[in-house]
């Protein structure tokens, strides 16, 4: 552990060094409003810090204590702090258990750069949808996701940093076909990225099919748990179009798997095409003290030196973990 550890030190002195003077900074939206690029650290790109599975119609802040979810969370986030990270994004959406305020507090405590997003979760069956949107067209939705966008979600002037929306595994339905086209609008408006649960490649490429319909360029998409699809190559189709294929299921078992999809894609010419995350974490206010809680060390302590010893040079692993998530949750209107 200790060889590890002195390996990322090293390696992340080696990926910070030069980065701010060869980038082009672009601005990325925090809980404390906006960040150049050029100050971002290294990202952890998929990640929780509360979720509540309770569903869409039944959620409610007074389900958990904002102060019981900071004293199990924030010695996490030190110690992803600690390791290197300096932005992080939170994943949960609204129905889910996204609490801007919470977020915003961790991220003065921890010292961190944090992201929340604005959208709906439809996967699941659409559990974490709230009755109300059923019927709403994606010009109605969107309108709703802009508006978080211009004044701040929930009246706490506290502004999303992308579009967090999620679709079934299976071809995409009606109602999920008008979530990926209410994001394709809110995207024009704000310039916001669209990051869409979605596992397998079917629906992955129906969402970018309708994205070019509305003149989006794939550019604005991050394909969330690309790893859930096992023929590659369909990853690296994605990647052409433009798209960004998160590998976000990192854990203790599974770094040689992650690993061999990225060297895939880097024979392939997309290395600047991948981010990389845990989907760890999370405080669950169904269960006692939170439950379990997974944090956020993994990709610090077992995949970069991982990626060291497999012959990933320190410029590649910067562009995998600085490099690209700067440029992918970038506040940029992308057009076709």
């Amino acid at each position: 552990m200790k060889h590890n550890l002195l390996l990322v030190i090293t390696v992340i002195a080696i990926m910070t060094a030069g980065c701010n003077a060869n980038r082009k900074a672009g601005t990325i939206i925090t809980v404390n409003g906006p960040v150049k690029t050029n100050n971002t650290g290294i990202w952890l790109t998929h990640e929780h810090i509360l979720v509540d599975f309770i569903g869409a119609d039944s959620i409610t802040p007074s389900r958990y204590d904002r102060l019981a979810v900071i004293l199990k969370v924030l010695p996490f986030l030190k110690e992803a702090k600690q390791l290197g990270c300096g932005t992080f994004v939170d994943c949960t959406p609204a129905y889910l258990g996204r609490d801007p305020l919470l977020l915003k507090t961790l991220s003065d405590s921890a010292g961190l750069n944090i992201i929340t997003n604005t959208g709906y979760y439809g996967a699941v069956n659409n559990k974490y949808i709230p009755s109300s949107a059923f019927q709403k067209t994606a010009e109605e939705m969107s309108s709703i996701w802009t508006e978080e966008w211009e004044k701040g979600i929930e009246n706490t002037g506290i502004k999303p940093g992308f579009i967090k929306i999620a679709v079934n595994r299976d071809s995409l339905s009606g109602f999920h076909s008008t979530l990926v086209r209410a994001a394709a609008l809110t995207h024009l408006k704000t310039g916001l990225t669209i990051a869409s649960h979605t596992g397998p490649s079917i629906p992955a490429f129906q969402q970018l099919e309708i994205l070019r319909k509305e003149g989006v360029s794939p550019e604005a998409f991050i394909w969330v748990h690309a790893l859930n699809e096992k023929d590659i190559s369909k990853l690296a189709e994605a990647a052409s179009s433009g798209a960004w294929i998160s590998l976000d299921n990192l854990n203790d078992k599974n770094g040689e798997e992650v690993i061999s999809v990225m060297k895939f894609l880097k024979v392939k010419g997309f290395l600047d095409k991948v981010l990389i995350s845990h989907d760890a974490g999370w405080y669950d206010p169904a269960k006692e003290n939170g439950g379990n809680f997974r944090g956020f060390s993994t990709m610090f302590l077992k995949l970069i030196p991982m990626m060291k010893q497999e012959g990933f040079t320190g410029e590649e692993i910067e562009q995998v973990f600085i490099t690209n998530p700067s440029a992918a949750y970038s506040v940029s209107i992308r057009k076709l």
